[in-house]
């Protein structure tokens, strides 16, 4: 790996970087390969596919995620900022035209065609708008005269638009939250909180009364008897039936009944087949990269760096939480994946790309010099 005294690029790196952070989203990605190999197999064969059709995608998935990540985490604070600045620009764009141009399925439009290729855009946008909001809540922190905090809100105002008109309430409601955070974060005032909390239950209310599916999968939640519950309690089930250890590899039978037990539901599958300690090996892991970031965020003195990372860790901390409630019945289906685990080429490459720059901001830096510090050695004490 090459020792301190070497001044190469990859050395800098290696000594630098949050060896632990690194080691866990690699544990991450390797289980994602483990557990489509367990759950796709059956869905692929209902849609007539070799059975191991996801499988292989999903490795080859993991040769541009696991280089975007390696890639980005060498960037520096300033990098991190300008190559967020153009993904959100274009990915912006590309929501915008999702509406119009995107294929639509169950109700919604979220995907495009690009080149023979299927991306969802939102995926992509996530992590670069939480990036420039932390810009700008940190240039606020420092510049009281800016006016970053309105700039901040729109930004949120134009992203929900565009996401609602997908319409995409999973990945709205989640873009809120990290920003409220991130707002909370930077001093927010009680009357936005109470302003913030009254718009966004108005606009649940009003995606009740006005999309249907969206009706449905509340009322099916609150009442199973009244909506169209199947996954969910299909998923409760493979908890009851895994217990502690699993029936073992390949011995799970709820997958085979389960349309999105590759996607939305690979963690029920997991619990079938593997148990709940496998479960609770996956919450540790996601934990552990979370809170760890968060210490990281909480000790760092760069208010960008301190946003940035505190939102990153958010957006992921979220996602992941969102994902398991949902397999557990304990909220709505929102039709989101579990980091990492889930198939899915646009969710993989665009968290690789997330933690990339989570990576890339954590990494240990020397302290700028400040005025009266002593330098011993050409670092200052």
């Amino acid at each position: 790996m090459g020792s301190r005294a070497q001044r190469t690029a990859f050395s800098e790196w290696w000594w630098t970087v949050d060896r632990l952070t690194l080691g866990a989203l690699v544990a991450l990605m390797l289980g994602g390969i483990v557990l489509c190999l367990a759950a796709s197999p059956p869905v692929a064969a209902r849609i007539g596919l070799d059975p191991f059709h996801f499988v292989d995608r999903q490795v080859l998935f993991l040769i541009p995620a696991g280089a975007v990540l390696i890639v980005t985490s060498f960037l520096s604070p300033r990098e991190v900022r300008q190559v967020s600045l153009v993904v959100f620009a274009v990915s912006l764009v590309l929501v915008a035209l999702t509406p119009h141009f995107g294929a639509e399925i169950k109700g919604a439009r979220r995907w495009l065609v690009i080149l023979g290729i299927n991306i969802q855009p939102s995926e992509f946008l996530k992590p670069a708008f939480v990036i420039l909001i932390a810009w700008l809540f940190g240039e606020s922190a420092k510049r009281p005269e800016m006016p970053a905090n309105l700039i901040a809100l729109v930004l949120l105002v134009v992203v929900v638009a565009l996401l609602v008109m997908q319409p995409d309430f999973g990945q709205t409601m989640l873009i809120a939250l990290v920003w409220s955070a991130l707002f909370y974060m930077a001093g927010m005032r009680l009357i936005w909180v109470i302003g913030l909390a009254a718009t966004a239950g108005a606009g649940l209310m009003t995606a009740f009364y006005t999309v249907p599916h969206v009706a449905q999968r509340i009322q099916g939640f609150l009442d199973p008897s009244a909506g169209n519950s199947f996954n969910v309690d299909i998923a409760t089930e493979s908890f009851l039936r895994g217990g502690w250890f699993g029936r073992g590899p390949g011995e799970g039978t709820i997958k085979r009944i389960l349309p999105e037990g590759h996607t939305d539901f690979v963690f029920a599958v997991a619990a079938e087949e593997f148990g709940i300690v496998l479960c609770l090996i996956l919450v540790a892991l996601f934990a552990f990269i979370v809170i760890r970031a968060l210490i990281k965020a909480m000790r760092n003195n760069d208010p960008f760096a301190r946003f940035a990372v505190a939102g990153l860790a958010i957006l992921f901390g979220l996602q992941s939480t969102i994902n398991m409630a949902v397999n557990l019945h304990l909220m709505p289906a929102k039709g989101m994946t579990l980091p990492f685990i889930s198939y899915g080429g646009s969710s993989l490459i665009s968290l690789a790309y997330a933690m990339g720059m989570l990576v890339a901001l954590t990494r240990e830096r020397p302290r700028a010099q400040l005025p009266g510090d002593i330098v011993i050695s050409g670092s200052p004490v």
